[in-house]
């Protein structure tokens, strides 16, 4: 019988010890299991490199972001992680 939808491709990584037993405790922690753990912490690192990768070419286009500016955008950083922390 074959499987339905579409099957998760399987990965043998190799991590440092002490990234491991992090990986586990954080997984444990969390409620998940260690794969969906890692599938959303890469989910998460591809989202910020597309976001560096996305200021980059705004920068290559406009110039470089100004201090003011990235005051201003890590405050909205800032407030949107108070926010997440108070609602989970």
């Amino acid at each position: 019988m074959m499987p339905r939808g579409k099957p998760s491709p399987k990965m043998a990584i190799t991590v440092d010890p002490e990234v491991h037993a992090g990986i586990v405790a954080a997984a444990a922690a969390d409620g998940m299991s260690v794969s969906a753990w890692m599938t959303d912490a890469a989910r998460r690192a591809l989202v910020v490199r597309d976001g560096l990768a996305g200021v980059a070419e705004w920068e290559a286009r406009h110039g470089a972001l100004s201090p003011e500016e990235l005051d201003a955008a890590r405050s909205r950083l800032a407030n949107r992680s108070r926010r997440a922390r108070r609602t989970a």
